[in-house]
């Protein structure tokens, strides 16, 4: 439940057009309900596994958008902790939004993350570092690694070879690291073998994935300044990367449906309690004279419960456009601001000028609780 909140919590906090947005979040007796971006491109992991060959240019695209994303998250202490292809979602014109904020971590000032949290495959050494020693912690640099590891994905795609062995494998990420291969196998592979670049791949691409994989945190590349200065990105116009204005290299097919539609009908095929037959549901639930009788609980669970369902707030995405709009009006009788001159406001959409250059800003929280689906309360 802690999770559930946190996730909601930064969902509602973030507006930049790189992340995937929570518009809505409600309740009733049985769910909360969380009404997110339509996004429908699919994710990226679907679309390598349709054996979608990405180009140099697209991944191009997509490491500075994501960047812009990363950058963002970072300026409000955020540390993702799971970007991968399954967590990047296109829109219908083939530009990326990051979802999935269930196991992000907030860090402030000189603070480091010590938990292992993650996908391995994406995760960087020093997570894994932390968990066989108890060093000193990681930071925002894991997100950075993890967009390097994606980035070399998209671009490798899913191929194979041969091995000597006489055995074929998949040649998709920087590390053949697996989900069920322990800690300290990953650890002497970070240290034992070295990353393959495709003999394809032009120079400038390969140098800035060597500097998003450096092993070492504080030699990684990991900070929208740092990717600026990559010599690969100097015609990159970041304005147009903002703004969403650059054409992707790959544009989703719109009459497709993007995604494993086994997924969409898992529900209805497995719940319990599946959202088609609600309104028959809480009809015959309303219709008792106890709630309680109806669906008896034990005692902590009960209280969990209640405890969330105080805690609930309504998002809606809207009434805070209506204040950012009011703000942007009459930013100067806000304290602290000094008209047109003023950064932006705390509830303020930036602009990519101020995104790149000014101070990090205080954002007003704002109490939500929202994901990308609807979470069963009883």
């Amino acid at each position: 439940m802690h999770t559930f909140r946190f996730s909601g919590r930064l969902s509602g906090d973030i507006w930049v057009s790189s992340i995937s947005q929570l518009l809505y979040s409600f309740q009733d007796e049985e769910d909360m309900f969380m009404v997110v971006d339509l996004l429908l491109g699919g994710d990226l992991r679907y679309h390598l596994q349709q054996n979608v060959h990405f180009t140099e240019g697209a991944v191009k695209l997509y490491i500075c958008e994501l960047a812009l994303a990363l950058e963002y998250l970072q300026r409000y202490h955020i540390i993702h902790r799971d970007i991968k292809p399954d967590n990047i979602l296109l829109d219908e014109h083939g530009h990326v939004h990051i979802t999935d904020f269930n196991i992000a971590t907030v860090v402030r000032g000189l603070e480091k993350a010590s938990s292992m949290a993650g996908t391995k495959p994406y995760m960087a050494p020093e997570v894994f570092q932390v968990y066989m020693d108890g060093g000193p912690g990681y930071s925002y640099p894991v997100d950075w690694w993890s967009l390097g590891v994606t980035a070399y994905e998209l671009l490798r795609g899913w191929t194979a070879e041969l091995t000597s062995q006489l055995h074929w494998r998949l040649l998709e990420r920087p590390y053949e690291i697996h989900s069920s291969m322990p800690v300290d196998e990953i650890l002497s592979m970070f240290k034992a073998e070295r990353v393959h670049y495709s003999s394809t791949w032009c120079k400038g691409m390969v140098a800035l994935l060597k500097k998003l994989l450096t092993k070492d945190p504080e030699s990684r590349l990991s900070s929208l300044s740092d990717l600026q200065s990559a010599p690969y990105l100097a015609d990159m116009n970041w304005d147009a990367v903002f703004e969403k204005a650059l054409m992707p290299g790959f544009v989703p097919n719109k009459g497709r449906l993007n995604c494993d539609p086994t997924f969409e009908l898992e529900e209805m095929i497995l719940e319990s309690k599946p959202l088609h037959k609600k309104k028959k549901r809480l009809a015959k639930h309303r219709s008792k004279d106890s709630r309680k009788d109806s669906c008896p609980l034990n005692g902590h669970l009960q209280q969990c419960l209640e405890t969330v369902r105080k805690e609930f707030i309504i998002f809606n995405r809207e009434k805070l456009s209506d204040l950012l709009e009011w703000c942007s009006v009459h930013s100067s009788l806000v304290p602290g601001t000094n008209g047109a001159d003023a950064p932006p406001l705390a509830l303020r959409r930036p602009s990519a000028f101020w995104f790149q250059q000014s101070p990090s800003p205080t954002l007003s929280h704002i109490p939500s609780v929202g994901a990308t689906c609807h979470c069963p309360l009883r």
